[in-house]
């Protein structure tokens, strides 16, 4: 064998070695591409529904959001109304019922007044826990 052929034949081998090895990488390859695309097709296949769910749960969440905002929107003029009633309540009963209580006032102080000129109610002895207090000791509480 000549020193061409001996070259020809290890650029065969090394040639032989490289396909082998790009052959299994190719195999490997096709392999991760099965995988991949089973893998996308089942998470297509559960994310649809999963969507489908959501979707039906944001138009319930409107629904629900459109309910709270009418609501709402009753709550307020509930509260108008009530301000504006105790607003009218106010100034058709306020003014009648302060002089009514200012009359009342004015009898109570008359009857204590007239009281005055009655003679005083006999004394009594305070109790304190069952004892009663001598009257030297209540004359000097009282100064």
């Amino acid at each position: 064998m000549t020193g061409g052929e001996v070259a020809g034949m290890l650029v065969a081998v090394f040639w032989a070695i490289l396909v082998s090895f790009l052959a299994v990488v190719l195999v490997r390859l096709a392999q991760t591409l099965r995988a991949t695309t089973k893998l996308v097709a089942d998470v297509t296949e559960q994310a649809v529904p999963l969507l489908a769910d959501a979707s039906a749960t944001v138009r319930s969440a409107q629904t629900q959001l459109d309910r709270v905002d009418a609501i709402a929107t009753d709550v307020q003029e509930v509260t108008s109304n009530a301000s504006a009633l105790s607003t009218t309540v106010a100034s058709t009963f306020g003014g009648p019922l302060v002089k009514v209580a200012a009359f009342g006032y004015g009898v109570r102080r008359a009857m204590s007044r007239k009281g005055d000129d009655l003679p005083p109610a006999p004394s009594r002895r305070p109790v304190i826990v069952g004892r009663t207090v001598p009257a030297a000791r209540r004359k000097k509480r009282k100064g």
